[in-house]
């Protein structure tokens, strides 16, 4: 029988403070609550970073903004910006070992600041709580897909391609029929959120490092397979022409935009997760290097996604500039043309499951953290709580898309003018509050926070220290205030 004795306990070994979801075992040893090597951090912290965001939205953007001059431009956004704000998120979340509000707080007292700082914190928690309501619509989709290649399966077996007998347009006509059914969209939407529920509600060791460990490394093993299988039955030379090379005259304005925002998005930052994973960080973890680590997998994965999907989408004729419609509908299409399509659309759907899953994990355990604390309750109630209101809103999120698609709460405003409740809560976070939340991220690292307390907690030395801390004070800051202008304003910019 185990008791909670509260939120915080004492390393003596270290001489410093650890969060906690402390229990007393029979034994009268504190146990804490967090993750049991950096490995497990490092594959949590990519799985709260690899999502729908590397494997729909990177081929999506890419496809749309001529190939390699966006993909350079994107690594070098990765590099010099989200990077940097990775970095600034998990070092707050670790120097203050609580739900990231407070340890944003906790931070900025210690420094001799505001503790109204946290309101950085909390609009990343805000942010993250939306954003999990229609994620797990999008998550919705994907098991719909995993569904209808699984019944396809079963009915042609492994022997030619997927979906035998039906026309192109039959297929590509899946995602608009999911879209009619309101019934089917919400119990989808329902199932993935259950699901996530279930994880992150059994804790931090129990719950989200199991989805880390075991679905992680799952998820890489099929990505590879898939992706040496499109090399081979697919048009992998043209795929990698067409992402890795390099026309300037392809790198406008609005591609570079476009570049910015997606190394943004899809480090997910601004949503509060990196500080609430960080928070679970023991002091031995050097988070310049581990920094380093996670962005460049949530590049490669954005980079292989593309390996992943192109060569199938040429080698069937299909055009890349299909946009969001890409991997739902272009590519099921592709893989009528494949060998053992349905076993390879299987796998590939699984696959953006497990990705999915990951990060959905993460975006709710930021506003659970925070339930949890700031009530004193336990974590299965604070899931609870946050599993509700995400329900709710992604209910009427899902049903915008049919039987709510006249409801248009916010029009009237510029921003949101004809937009349902799905686009609503993806315009508000995408292009308000990330950007937001990151800037003020920045500008706390970088000029608020005491310079002793970043030193000892962001792992860099010398030189690399001093660009880092450049990085953060001027250049993140400008370009993300950039895409919230931009965001807020694309008019004045040209690229309505």
């Amino acid at each position: 029988m185990h008791k909670a004795i509260g939120r915080r306990g004492y390393r003596a070994h270290e001489g410093t403070y650890d969060i906690m979801v402390a229990t007393t075992g029979s034994d009268g040893i504190t146990k804490r609550d967090g993750w049991s090597s950096r490995s497990a951090f490092i594959l949590a912290a990519i799985g709260s970073a690899v999502g729908l965001g590397n494997m729909w939205r990177f081929p999506a953007e890419a496809g749309a903004n001529g190939g390699g001059a966006f993909v350079l431009f994107y690594i070098l956004c990765v590099v010099l910006i989200g990077l940097p704000v990775l970095l600034s998120e998990t070092l707050i979340g670790r120097h203050g070992q609580s739900a990231a509000p407070e340890s944003v707080r906790r931070m900025a007292q210690e420094s001799g600041k505001s503790r109204h700082w946290d309101v950085l914190a909390s609009v990343g928690v805000f942010s993250a709580f939306l954003i999990l309501s229609f994620y797990c619509v999008v998550g919705g989709w994907v098991l719909y897909y995993v569904g209808a290649f699984v019944q396809d399966l079963f009915t042609t077996g492994l022997t030619g391609g997927a979906f035998q007998g039906r026309p192109a347009e039959e297929v590509e006509a899946l995602l608009p029929g999911l879209f009619g059914n309101g019934t089917l969209m919400v119990g989808l939407h329902v199932a993935f959120l259950a699901v996530t529920f279930y994880f992150v509600a059994r804790g931090v060791s129990g719950g989200i490092e199991w989805v880390a460990t075991w679905l992680m490394p799952a998820f890489f093993v099929l990505f590879v397979a898939i992706t040496i299988y499109g090399a081979f039955t697919g048009a992998f030379a043209e795929a990698l022409s067409y992402l890795f090379t390099f026309e300037p005259s392809k790198l406008t304005g609005s591609v570079m935009l476009a570049a910015v925002g997606q190394a943004f998005f899809s480090l997910s930052l601004g949503v509060a997760g990196m500080m609430t994973y960080g928070a679970y960080v023991g002091r031995d973890v050097n988070l310049g290097s581990t920094s380093g680590i996670i962005a460049g997998a949530d590049t490669l994965v954005a980079l292989l996604a593309g390996l992943c999907i192109f060569p199938i989408v040429f080698a069937a004729g299909l055009e890349p500039n299909a946009g969001p419609g890409l991997m739902f509908q272009s590519l099921p299409r592709a893989f009528q043309d494949m060998p053992v399509g349905s076993l390879v659309g299987m796998l590939f759907f699984i696959m953006v499951f497990f990705a999915a899953l990951t990060s959905s994990v993460s975006l709710m355990e930021a506003p659970t953290a925070w339930v949890k604390d700031k009530f004193g309750i336990a974590r299965p109630i604070a899931a609870a709580i946050v599993s509700f209101g995400a329900l709710v809103l992604g209910a009427l999120a899902a049903l915008s898309f049919n039987d709510l698609s006249e409801f248009q709460p916010l029009t009237g405003f510029a921003l949101f003018e004809g937009q349902g409740m799905f686009d609503i809560l993806d315009t508000l976070t995408s292009k308000i509050l990330m950007p937001v939340g990151a800037i003020l991220t920045s500008v706390f690292v970088g000029w608020i926070a005491s310079k002793r307390l970043v030193d000892s907690e962001n792992g860099l030395s010398g030189g690399l220290h001093v660009f880092w801390l450049f990085l953060v004070r001027w250049l993140c800051p400008i370009a993300l205030a950039l895409i919230l202008l931009v965001g807020i304003f694309p008019e004045v910019f040209g690229m309505e």
